[in-house]
């Protein structure tokens, strides 16, 4: 009986286990870039341990009918970074290697997908 009553707790909790969600992860170090803000002065954006893998549209962007694209995109996490010239992770795109230099002001963006590739 006993026997009986420890198998059915494991198993429950071998079950309860099992249901949990995985834990999400996180490029690790920051991801940045600048747009111009609503005033016409240059602002500067940190994305700190963005999540990953995901596409991430930049909201200040995210609107090509209202918005210049963002610019200088600077991928100082440990993941590969793809960043797009449209919403939604479309339009060219073009990679970023992990901790490398800030991308020329010429580079323009409104989405970035974060890999798991590190």
């Amino acid at each position: 009986m006993r026997l009986r009553h420890t198998l059915g707790a494991a198993l429950g909790a071998v079950a309860l286990v099992a249901t949990l969600p995985a834990s999400a992860s996180a490029a690790t170090g920051d991801f940045s870039y600048k747009y111009v803000g609503l005033d016409g002065t240059v602002q500067s954006v940190t994305l700190p341990d963005p999540q990953s893998p995901g596409c991430i549209t930049l909201p200040e962007v995210a609107d090509p009918g209202s918005s210049e694209p963002a610019f200088t995109p600077h991928n100082d996490t440990d993941t590969w970074v793809m960043v797009f010239t449209e919403p939604d992770c479309t339009g060219n795109s073009w990679t970023l290697r992990p901790h490398g230099h800030p991308a020329t002001d010429r580079l323009k963006l409104r989405s970035v997908f974060l890999t798991d590739r590190h």
